[in-house]
């Protein structure tokens, strides 16, 4: 216990302790959003399935965008790229809330619905990528790295129980319009503070002048063919290893996992007569989630992220089965609590993977594209359980759970996974401040490389 404490302490030492305050109430509106969308649509409108085509088009603009804005903030830096998307995504949710509220259309309502989605700020791919550099540059080791994989996947699971809870909670005591007109308020207020932050001065990002610079520089030494061909380098991707494509297929069936739960879930809950429970199941399942990522950053780095894979996958297969024979409340609390203790696991481990392998100028791109697989994977496999639910019973979206999680552990074991990072992180660097975090606090013996300049902050 006490060496949990010390490693999120130096996480916390790298980060500075607003940092991460900030990032998770800036994550509270991407869970807010799709949830509140739905219910205020319905409201309304009277009509479920104008709710359903309204928070389908939010989760395909962010899907689509999410990696449009991942790239972007990795070539121009985060910061410009955080305060550009807040503003809009505050105008736009709120456009929703009146546009639904003023009978608009379908087309235009799902067209806004859209623009909302395509917007949201990413704060929980960038937060992670901007810890994790400020790890980087203050000489950590992959366990403080992987503590702050820990400590960013648990905000995220933590965002995702409450924010859809604030929304349920704004809609029995006055209107679903209130928690969408909230997270309008928390996107323009924290992913404005987020963006502000000093700590956002480690992703600046590559600038257009990159390929230029490179260009250049080899011009200098060995002719303009040398520089041409360096300059056509630098602006040309390379590709990403297959595990990287890997990982992107088995955060889409863990969304896949998460639709599939939520539908039959909602299936069972209603055929017992407590609708209202559907939540409050779901939410159980979030805080042991939460609660397990937590623990995780006290796994040795000597248990490889393979190994933390494969086990991961493993238990969802093998905590999801007994979901097909559930038919009753508290054996459903039971079994989907005990389900939640194999969900974080995987999804830290996964952007772990992927923070390992990709290049470090690429790392938002690639960190964008991971939650994107994930809320597409939610979305499609919602919309298509919920049917499903509707035909079969619950039994029927549990079964794509557990034939999700078998084809997330085929990918598992199937995998070639590096054994070290293929690139080399990025350089310990150090950049003058008012305060320094320790030697210690940031993971390295006295007299080592300084701290991170963001402590205290």
């Amino acid at each position: 216990m006490a060496g949990t404490v010390n490693t999120y302490r130096r996480v916390i030492a790298l980060t500075g302790p607003l940092l991460p305050l900030l990032s998770f109430l800036a994550r509270l509106p991407v869970a807010m959003s799709q949830f509140g969308s739905v219910l205020l649509v319905a409201e309304t409108t009277g009509s479920l399935a104008t709710a359903g085509i309204v928070g389908g088009t939010l989760s395909a603009g962010q899907v689509v965008f999410g990696p449009v804005l991942g790239r972007v903030a990795d070539r121009y830096g985060q910061r410009p790229v955080v305060l550009a998307a807040a503003a809009v995504n505050a105008v736009a949710t709120g456009a929703l809330v009146a546009g639904a509220l003023g009978g608009l259309a379908t087309v235009p309502l799902a067209a806004v619905g859209a623009v909302t989605g395509a917007s949201v700020p990413l704060i929980g791919p960038l937060a992670r990528t901007r810890s994790v550099a400020l790890a980087h540059r203050a000489g950590a080791g992959e366990g403080v790295v992987g503590a702050v994989h820990s400590l960013e996947g648990t905000l995220d699971e933590v965002s995702f129980v409450f924010g859809p809870a604030l929304v349920g909670l704004a809609a029995l005591v006055a209107h679903p319009a209130i928690a969408l007109g909230g997270a309008a308020a928390l996107v323009a207020v924290f992913g404005t503070a987020f963006a502000l932050h000093p700590t956002a001065a480690v992703t600046a990002g590559a600038g257009p002048k990159a390929g230029r610079d490179v260009a250049a520089g080899a011009g200098a030494g060995a002719g303009a063919a040398a520089a041409a061909a360096a300059g056509a380098a630098a602006r040309r991707p390379a590709r990403h290893p297959r595990v990287v494509y890997a990982v992107r297929g088995s955060l889409l069936l863990q969304g896949a996992m998460f639709g599939a739960c939520q539908a039959g879930i909602a299936a069972l809950t209603a055929r017992l007569g407590v609708p209202g429970q559907a939540g409050v199941v779901y939410a159980a399942m979030g805080v042991v989630s939460a609660a397990v990522g937590l623990a995780l950053g006290a796994l040795p780095a000597r248990i490889g992220l393979r190994v933390r894979w494969r086990a991961a996958t493993a238990a969802a297969l093998a905590l999801s089965v007994p979901l097909l024979f559930t038919d009753a409340l508290w054996p459903l609390y039971a079994v989907v609590t005990v389900l939640g203790a194999a969900y974080a696991p995987h999804l830290i481990t996964a952007f772990a993977l992927t923070e390992r392998v990709v290049e470090p100028a690429r790392l938002g791109e690639a960190t964008a594209f991971a939650a994107s697989s994930l809320v597409a994977g939610q979305a499609v496999a919602l919309a298509a359980c919920g049917r499903l639910a509707e035909r079969y019973g619950p039994a029927g979206a549990f079964a794509v759970a557990v034939g999700a999680a078998a084809l997330s552990l085929v990918l598992a074991l199937v995998t070639r996974v590096p054994a070290a990072r293929p690139h080399p992180a990025a350089p310990k660097v150090f950049i003058p401040a008012q305060q320094t975090a320790s030697p210690e606090a940031a993971g390295t013996p006295e007299g080592g490389t300084p701290g991170s300049p963001y402590a205290g902050r």
